[in-house]
């Protein structure tokens, strides 16, 4: 019937937009990596994205918004992987996994974290994502410490206040060790590892 037509015609544009709304953002994660965010222009990832200037403005209306929709993208990792520690039962084990996520992911997205970072105080955007991100990380890194015995509350020997003390020192350590090698961000994890279970009154 011809009243179906628009509707099958709406579904497989939308599938291509899907498609090609992930190959800006794939093309832009790659330009960060050769040419930094300074000079990666809006021409460079229409170029490598194998579409017109024009054509890309109808997904993004600047270099900023792609930016934006990779960090966005990248953070829905982040965020399903906090949960899962959130989640996890025994607390060694929690940490454990946690860490291992953290280097994979900073393995495979982190110059898309440090550029969120870079961006989070002059983006507000982006900053709003990344304070969601460590929320959401201080809320699984709590939950892990009060399973592990430590106090609940916000005064500096409790929970809550060491979780955050933490996330940003996991931040900052994963931030430097990813400009230099994967062996770096190994051994940052296991460092931070340490500190962790160590606050969690686990290393014995």
């Amino acid at each position: 019937m011809p009243g179906h037509h628009p509707a099958r015609s709406r579904r497989t544009t939308e599938r291509k937009g899907d498609v090609r709304e992930r190959v800006i953002l794939d093309t832009c994660e790659a330009l960060l990596a050769r040419k930094g965010y300074d000079a990666m222009t809006v021409g460079d990832i229409a170029q490598g994205a194998g579409i017109t200037r024009g054509a890309l403005y109808f997904y993004f209306g600047s270099k900023q918004e792609v930016v934006t929709a990779l960090v966005a993208r990248t953070v829905e990792h982040l965020w399903e992987r906090s949960r899962a520690t959130a989640q996890a039962d025994e607390p060694r084990q929690a940490i454990a996994a946690a860490m291992r996520r953290t280097v994979e992911l900073w393995n495979e997205h982190g110059l898309v974290m440090r550029t969120a970072i870079d961006l989070s105080l002059s983006v507000p955007e982006i900053g709003e994502l990344w304070s969601r991100t460590a929320d959401l990380f201080i809320t699984a890194i709590t939950a892990v410490l009060e399973r592990a015995g430590v106090q609940p509350g916000t005064e500096p020997d409790q929970a809550s206040a060491m979780a955050r003390a933490l996330c940003w020192m996991i931040e900052r350590t994963f931030y430097h060790a990813s400009q230099e090698s994967r062996e770096k961000l190994q051994k940052a994890s296991s460092t931070c590892e340490h500190i962790w279970l160590v606050s969690a009154g686990l290393t014995v």
